[in-house]
Formats: C-alpha cells, structure tokens, sequence
C-alpha cells in the first residue's frame, strides 16, 4: 500500500497516510492527454461574434433597378460584398460541448493523482477542520516551501465536509482550492504540488 507524508496545520510531520489502491495505479499518459484535451475545449468559451447581413442595420433598399445599368446585380446594400454590410461565414459565439462520462473522469483523476505521488508531489495535512483563520496555514506552507523548493504552487483538495474551509485558504497567493469530489485531471495537472485532507480517507 502507497504511503504518502502527512502533516499537521503547525507544520509538523505525523503518522502517514495509507492511499486507497485506486491513486496508486499505472499511468497511461495517453489517456491523460486525452483528458486534459477534453477539459480545456470544454474551458474555452468562443466570445467573438460578427453580424451577418440578416442583423446589420442598413437599408433593404435595392442598391439600383435589376437591369439595364451594365452593372452586376445586386440586392441591398447589406450583402457582405459591400463596406459596412454583413459578414458571410464569420464566427460565432459557441461553447464547445465535448462530453465526458463519469467513469472517465474518476478514472483519468485517480490515474493523475497517481501520477504526482510517483513524483512524490502528494501530502497529506491532518486537522484542517480546526482552522478557522488563513494565518492557521501559515507555517504549514512555509514548512512545504522548504520541502519542495522547485514548487511554484499548490493546490489544496479537501473533504466535503471540510467545503467551507476553501474560503480561509482562497485568498492565499499561488494556492488552489478545491473540493476533492470536483477536482478533474486539468486542476491537478496545472496545480503544482497536491495537498490532500486527510480526513478525504475516513
């Protein structure tokens, strides 16, 4: 059974953690990569949006009589083919709505997990419930600056019943937060060093 170092708010280490089997399993770095590709379509957002000639607001007027000017044939002047008139196949607002079952997400986020404790980028922290304040987490990441010094972030997942504790961490520079039920496989790739709450094991 994996172990993991444990520690508690005041920084110092404790009894390790057992992971379940599940975070401690073979990583197939092309189903990740699959994974992340999935979670970042589905973070970008398309905001550009251009009008078409249906939505700009010009003359229907037509531009002169249909013939007998020696001119090509034209409409309004709200055809894309004039200054000032619509777009022909311009872009347009969409979400990219790329789907993802559940056994891929949990299996793609233990298959993550399992990745960064083989990097030894997972700990534990015990008694996160009693905090009540961010100075509480204080000496506990000044401990985990000097145990990983190349760490340019870490990202805290706690238990559901330890939700309400995000908002005392939230505001701390280069920390993310997260619930352990919501994190996906982009939190923990983009997130630096992992921190579990132990209490995620009871």
């Amino acid at each position: 059974m994996t172990k993991i170092n444990t520690y508690s708010l005041k920084g110092t280490k404790t009894e390790d953690t057992n992971l379940p089997k599940e975070l401690s399993q073979k990583v197939k770095l092309g189903v990740l990569a699959q994974a992340i590709h999935i979670y970042e379509a589905r973070s970008h957002i398309g905001f550009s949006k251009v009008k078409t000639r249906a939505e700009v607001n010009r003359t229907t007027k037509k531009v002169y009589k249909q013939k007998g000017t020696g001119g090509a044939r034209h409409g309004s002047r709200r055809a894309p083919i004039y200054v000032g008139g619509g777009v022909a196949h311009g872009p347009k607002i969409e979400k990219r709505a790329v789907g993802i079952t559940k056994a891929f997400r949990a299996l793609t986020k233990n298959m993550a997990i399992s990745q960064k404790v083989g990097r030894g980028e997972v700990v534990a922290v015990s008694g996160v419930a009693k905090a009540a304040k961010t100075k509480d987490f204080g000496q506990l990441l000044k401990v985990f600056a000097k145990e990983f010094p190349k760490a340019k972030k870490f990202s805290f997942a706690f238990a559901k019943e330890n939700a309400d504790i995000r908002k005392v961490v939230s505001n701390i520079k280069n920390v993310g937060v997260h619930q352990f039920s919501d994190i996906n496989v982009l939190d923990i790739y983009r997130g630096g060093v992992l921190v579990l709450d132990k209490d995620i094991f009871l």
